[in-house]
């Protein structure tokens, strides 16, 4: 992980986390793997025949997936928050 890469992930722990120490609540997660999926989508869109980025591209958009889908059963208005300050469309 270069430098930039993890003063990036802090910056969006830091933006989405509940409390001090939260590194693993869900809203962190889905953003981390947001911010994730936008950079390889972007890789992918040099590097057109790279399979294996995009297999891994796919599994992390159903990793995000499920989070959501867990969000959303738990915690409605966290759901609706998160998906309106990422900016997804559901």
């Amino acid at each position: 992980m270069s430098k930039t890469e993890y003063l990036e992930k802090d910056k969006i722990i830091g933006e989405f986390r509940m409390h001090e120490k939260d590194t693993g609540s869900c809203e962190v997660q889905i953003a981390l793997l947001t911010a994730r999926i936008i950079h390889l989508t972007q890789h992918l869109s040099v590097h057109k025949k790279d399979f294996h980025t995009r297999r891994g591209l796919v599994a992390l958009a159903n990793r995000r997936r499920k989070l959501l889908n867990y969000l959303k059963r738990v915690d409605f208005k966290k759901y609706n928050g998160i998906l309106q300050r990422l900016e997804l469309r559901r």
